[in-house]
């Protein structure tokens, strides 16, 4: 093994579909050589992830008790001035309109923070975490761990009108990281355990560790392959075992029973989430653009939260209830306790809030702002429907579930994510068909009207492209031996470099080649030589192609994939490998190139972009 290998096993270790090795020796004989070996969905070394995994679920567990406890202790403090860590909401302060200095003070610590501990704790989290992931191997700065959670706790307990998801998501992740590189891992394993320590973090503050998975996957981990899937699960399995154990399960958002829904009432609720979907882009494009109007402010960063914390605590001051996490609002509105003048003030009210608050780049989530904006919207809608059409047998309660997830999922495109976690809040299976209608709706109006996402756009306005779509890999859907060039000139050990070189001068099309593969008077495969090797004047004429051989050929078998041929050219950092047969591994099948692997790509874009018609019929005579 050269130098130049030992720098990169890597690349064997951590291809797609698993290692492809080459030969131990350079010896020039092929019965020396071993073959790639076919890949695994998992390897054995997944048990080991899966078990830090797992003591990263049970970590975030107790991570996001401590964030509520910190979030319960800075709104004692802030807004009823005792020390306590007793559940309680800003609303029922006594502080009349000093009630405005709050957020203001939240924001002026917040941005001191971020100025001088880490600018990374702005925000809701998740968008800086993907970040992470595609650029940076998932290497988040180990203080974000101790910074997120502690900014979140002030930012929210003093009235900011967030929800505490985001940050323990962004603190599961850097945990994860964090230990991903304290220990010897890979960049990919690195990866897995940041999304399965944000994946138990929001496990354990909503208890939905379905939803938790689905989120990783479409958010973090931007695939669904097992050796990701098997640890990010174990991880929220044992994060909800953590919360039944110390707060018991029982839904978050606790309600009522409902009724199934009958045709006229689902096709109303997907009507409703394609409207909602039209709000979600509204919503998106606003907070981003209050965020622009933010960054031409003549004064620095820091700042920015506590002006933000102007509009939190004037709007707080006329509707105590925008203040704070706010999941009590979520389940009056799914319970139905909340009348239509009420619904209307807190969706505007709470809006006007979180989004000035998000703008201004303090720490806090969007999920629950979202949910409440969207639910009190869909219960609005809901009980306007019962009132114009009573017979469609609109359940206010269920178009409310529907708003709040419909909006998520227009607005982040986690349609899964979105349908689930609103199952796994609220139990209830009546609303699961609406919520799949709804959300679904919701996402193909977001996808037809908005390219980057209310998760993606601050992201991609620095230039990061973030994967929209997970689909099958098309390379690993393709034989080699379909794809490689079977009438492939080869040379003989025993040719004469002379006759060789009158050959490549000849100007024949057949020998215009970079590579050719080499093979002894029995046909078996020997090894490859380049075009520059044959040319090069060092070499006198009269020596044999054989004796030109310094090591074996990199081989893969006609049935390996194409991804697993690509992953092997990768590894060895070469533009062809030679393609033997699967029964006779010594015998010259054809040779495979990166052109070849490029072509294969045109059934591809055909099934994608030329449409066609296979069965026609024809009129009866």
């Amino acid at each position: 093994m050269t130098p130049a290998d030992s720098q990169q096993p890597h690349l064997r270790d951590e291809s797609t579909t698993g290692a492809l090795p080459i030969a131990p020796s350079l010896g020039a004989s092929l019965d020396e050589a071993r073959m790639p070996r076919r890949a695994s969905l998992v390897e054995p070394r997944v048990l080991w992830i899966c078990a830090v995994a797992a003591l990263l679920g049970v970590a975030a567990a107790l991570i996001a008790r401590v964030l509520v406890a910190l979030i319960a202790l800075v709104t004692n403090l802030a807004f009823h001035g005792r020390w306590s860590f007793a559940d309680v909401a800003p609303a029922g302060h006594q502080l009349g309109p000093w009630v405005v200095l709050v957020p203001v003070a939240g924001g002026l610590i917040v941005g001191a923070m971020a100025r001088w501990g880490s600018r990374a704790i702005r925000g809701h989290g998740i968008p800086e975490a993907m970040e992470q992931v595609l650029l940076n191997e998932s290497k988040i700065p180990p203080r974000i761990t101790f910074l997120k959670p502690l900014s979140s706790a002030v930012a929210i307990g003093t009235g900011g009108p967030f929800g505490a998801e985001g940050p323990i998501i962004a603190t599961g992740g850097a945990l994860g990281s964090f230990i991903g590189q304290l220990l010897h891992v890979t960049g990919h394993e690195r990866k897995v355990l940041l999304a399965a320590g944000a994946a138990g973090g929001m496990t354990a503050i909503f208890g939905t560790p379905v939803a938790a998975v689905i989120l990783a996957v479409e958010l973090l981990l931007f695939e669904l392959r097992p050796r990701s899937l098997i640890p990010v699960a174990m991880a929220t399995v044992t994060a909800a075992g953590m919360r039944y154990a110390m707060v018991g399960s029982a839904p978050v958002f606790a309600m009522p029973a409902v009724a199934e829904p009958g045709m006229g009432a689902l096709a109303a609720y997907v009507a409703l989430g394609a409207a909602i979907g039209l709000v979600s882009v509204a919503v998106t494009r606003i907070v981003y653009g209050i965020e622009d109007a933010f960054e031409k402010l003549p004064v620095h960063w820091m700042w920015w939260p506590a002006i933000g914390g102007v509009a939190v605590g004037v709007v707080g001051y006329f509707a105590p209830s925008t203040l704070g996490v706010g999941y009590t609002n979520i389940e009056d509105i799914v319970s139905g306790h909340l009348a239509a003048g009420a619904l209307a003030f807190l969706c505007v009210m709470k809006f006007l809030s979180w989004s000035i608050a998000l703008g201004s780049g303090t720490s806090g989530g969007t999920l629950a702002p979202l949910f409440t904006i969207g639910g009190a919207l869909g219960a609005l809608a809901g009980f306007a429907l019962v009132a114009l059409a009573p017979t469609l047998g609109i359940d206010p309660r269920i178009a409310g579930l529907v708003g709040m997830a419909a909006i998520f999922a227009g607005a982040s495109r986690a349609l899964l994510t979105s349908v689930v976690f609103a199952f796994e809040t609220t139990q209830q299976p009546h609303g699961l068909l609406p919520l799949l209608g709804g959300c679904t709706a919701a996402y193909l109006v977001s996808a037809l009207t908005m390219r980057n996402t209310i998760m993606t756009e601050k992201i991609a306005r620095r230039g990061v492209r973030v994967p929209t779509e997970y689909t099958a890999d098309f390379l690993e859907q393709v034989a080699v031996g379909d794809a490689c060039s079977r009438e492939v000139v080869s040379l003989r050990t025993s040719d004469a470099l002379g006759d060789v070189r009158s050959l490549l001068n000849s100007g024949r099309s057949e020998y215009q080649h970079q590579g050719f593969p080499v093979v002894d008077d029995g046909g078996r495969v020997r090894g490859v030589v380049t075009r520059r090797d044959l040319l090069d004047p060092a070499h006198p004429h009269m020596r044999r192609i054989g004796e030109m051989l310094t090591r074996p050929p990199v081989l893969v078998h006609e049935d390996h994939s194409l991804r697993e041929a690509a992953d092997h050219m990768v590894a060895e950092n070469i533009g062809r490998v030679v393609v033997v047969a699967s029964q006779a591994p010594h015998l010259l099948v054809g040779i495979l190139t990166r052109g070849d692997i490029l072509s294969a790509h045109r059934r591809r874009l055909k099934e994608v972009h030329e449409p066609d018609r296979h069965i026609r019929l024809r009129r009866a005579r």
